[in-house]
């Protein structure tokens, strides 16, 4: 995006051009002419971007995201607001005060701490993406102050709190690599040396947590959003999973895990399976949620609990043990025709089953409904036909 055709649209000119084209189709040749006719089409060109990226940014943002202004690789980067909002809410908790967001992006995170009632100021290398987040602060009524450095050069000791969010992305893509990320790696574990909250990606490693850090995995609606290290007095625990849904925010952490050999033994098959949050699982919690259900695990290496009651949690989804069904595929299609089943859910861990080609070799064509469980009982491939306990 171009700095002065984005700084045109904070204009009088540009925030009328804006409205009109928040009706208008972006991919639309005939409505981007219209626009035309009385705009530049370089300013034509960015009030489109913006309508397009605020329509794709309402599932991350909801109702701010029409105020808001955006970059695609900014809104890509951004964190869902919910998530945002238990960060800000924690570290308000905390009794810090003023948090440095060294990588800002667009300022989402700067919104959400704003909010929180902190006092923030962030930095990015990128001159739009520091137009952009002073923007959204200004747009949403919120202060703070933002401007371009490059992050690992800046002197936080000011600041209660330092907060980075490494970029993960290159033009090729996704990266991997822990020295590919910028900032990179080593930067992330001085900046753990202080009280500190960085960002990572939920396939973060336990291993590469440097000791006496806080590793919280978050997920969003049952989708693990991100991974996020706490040190210093923000370090609370060793291991957290925090799970945000329609109910609120539920959290479990180490502490919640059973002592060794406290677990019930597994006695045949359970009457309910438990399938664990992805956030508790990441966490490696699985063994407290068969604690909290007075359950067991399936399999020692297996991220399903086997359960003797129906058991309402936020940290998993409970499906009553209905039958098992034969575990090898042509028995198993002979009894989900007779069945009658004709869309089948399957879930699988633990077993080498692709689920849309199993699906597909199976050919039901009846009219009811099911979920299948395929995994190992003991180290013995099973198949459960299971539903959402009454």
């Amino acid at each position: 995006m171009d700095l002065d055709a984005f700084r045109w649209l904070l204009t009088d000119d540009g925030r009328r051009l804006l409205d009109r084209a928040t009706g208008l189709d972006p991919r639309s040749l005939s409505d981007a002419e219209s626009l035309r006719r009385t705009a530049a089409p370089e300013h034509v060109a960015a009030a489109l971007t913006q309508v397009e990226l605020r329509r794709r940014a309402v599932a991350k943002l909801g109702e701010d995201a029409a105020r808001m202004y955006f970059t695609p690789d900014g809104l890509e980067q951004a964190t869902r607001a919910p998530v945002a909002a238990h960060r800000a809410a924690r570290l308000r908790a905390s009794g810090l005060r003023t948090v440095v967001d060294l990588g800002c992006g667009i300022g989402g995170d700067l919104v959400a701490l704003a909010r929180a009632g902190l006092t923030v100021a962030g930095v990015d290398l990128d001159p739009v993406r520091v137009e952009v987040a002073r923007a959204n602060l200004a747009a949403l009524g919120l202060g703070g102050a933002v401007g371009v450095a490059d992050a690992t050069e800046v002197d936080t000791t000011a600041f209660d709190v330092a907060y980075a969010d490494p970029a993960r992305r290159s033009a090729r893509g996704r990266v991997f690599d822990v020295d590919g990320w910028t900032p990179p790696w080593p930067f992330v574990l001085d900046l753990l040396t202080r009280d500190a909250c960085v960002k990572l990606a939920p396939g973060l490693p336990h291993e590469v947590v440097p000791d006496g850090v806080e590793a919280e995995w978050v997920s969003d609606r049952r989708e693990v959003k991100e991974a996020v290290l706490w040190s210093g007095r923000l370090a609370t625990t060793a291991r957290r999973a925090t799970v945000i849904g329609d109910g609120g925010l539920a959290t479990l952490t180490d502490e919640d895990l059973p002592a060794a050999g406290s677990l019930r033994e597994a006695d045949g098959l359970p009457a309910y399976v438990l399938e664990p949050d992805g956030a508790v699982i990441r966490a490696g919690l699985v063994q407290a949620v068969a604690a909290l259900a007075d359950g067991h695990l399936l399999d020692p290496h297996i991220a399903y609990v086997g359960a003797p009651a129906s058991v309402a949690t936020p940290f998993a989804r409970c499906y009553r043990v209905v039958e098992e069904l034969p575990y090898r595929e042509k028995p198993l299609r002979a009894a989900l025709r007779e069945r009658g089943v004709g869309r089948l859910t399957i879930k699988k861990r633990g077993v080498q089953v692709v689920p849309e080609e199993l699906r597909r070799r199976l050919a039901l064509r009846g009219t009811a409904e099911a979920t299948l469980v395929m995994t190992r009982v003991a180290g013995k491939g099973v198949a459960l036909l299971v539903e959402p306990p009454a």
